[in-house]
């Protein structure tokens, strides 16, 4: 669908492959490829699930800094917000999405993937948000979502150094949730992590995922009227209704996602 930035379809499962070689690179034309690529991935009602993913050998190494050196004060003020956005908009998908990550997933790169719920990783994999190295700090949601992942003092860690962890240091302190060997496909392990929701109810899908990240940003008590609201509204749904027939009748359930 676009030159650095393309969704593919298939048995359900949308893939966004970020193809900018050799390190994919996210410059202006990516981001804006990557917020198309995501809206069109969370209204198109085949796809059930979502992949993002860089390629065998690299994941994202970044932003593009030779483009950003030669931006003023008053071109990145214009510019940050679409990035936010772009990120904002994996992070909106609202369907299961996993990162399948191999080689670097740094600075952009990494911001994309914590814009995913999950996070798979080859073995080999480095991750980190370096940009306090150039002195800057994370501009596409790097300090907040990461904070919210894994804890204000851990990421203050990765921030404030702008060191890169591998990826058994990524797992323990629960930054990635799968690491895969060395030889085995990453790709093939993400489709496997998300393909179990494509014949899922999508609208109870839809309302957890609106439920917890939503939730995130209320105090209890606002966040607990959030989700009744959610969870009344499903009554209305075709799912909600194949869902308990099928529990009353003791059969599996045939999920058509209305």
């Amino acid at each position: 669908m676009g030159e650095f930035v393309s969704l593919d379809r298939q048995d359900g499962i949308g893939t966004i492959r970020l193809e900018r070689p050799p390190m994919n690179a996210l410059n202006a034309q990516v981001q804006e490829e990557l917020l198309a690529a995501a809206q069109e991935a969370a209204h198109d009602e085949a796809i059930r699930a979502v992949v993002v993913y860089g390629g065998e050998k690299v994941f994202a190494a970044g932003a593009d800094i030779k483009q950003m050196q030669q931006m003023s004060y008053a071109d990145m003020a214009a510019r940050a917000v679409g990035l936010s956005g772009a990120l904002g908009a994996v992070s909106q998908i609202p369907k299961p999405v996993v990162a399948a990550i191999t080689g670097y997933a740094l600075g952009g790169g990494c911001e994309i993937a914590l814009a995913c719920d999950w996070l798979v990783v080859a073995a080999d994999a480095r991750l980190g948000q370096p940009e306090i190295q150039l002195g800057l700090i994370p501009g596409g949601g790097g300090t907040q979502r990461l904070a919210r992942l894994i804890g204000p003092a851990r990421a203050k860690d990765l921030v404030l150094t702008g060191r890169m962890i591998d990826a058994a240091e990524a797992l323990a302190i629960g930054l990635v949730d799968e690491v895969v060997p060395v030889g085995d496909s990453v790709y093939d392990a993400a489709v496997a992590k998300v393909r179990r929701y494509v014949d899922g109810p999508a609208q109870a899908i839809r309302a957890a995922k609106l439920a917890i990240d939503g939730g995130l940003e209320m105090d209890l008590g606002r966040a607990l009227d959030w989700e009744s609201q959610l969870f009344a509204g499903l009554f209305a749904t075709d799912d909600r209704r194949e869902g308990m027939a099928a529990f009353v009748e003791k059969r599996k359930p045939t999920f058509t996602g209305r």
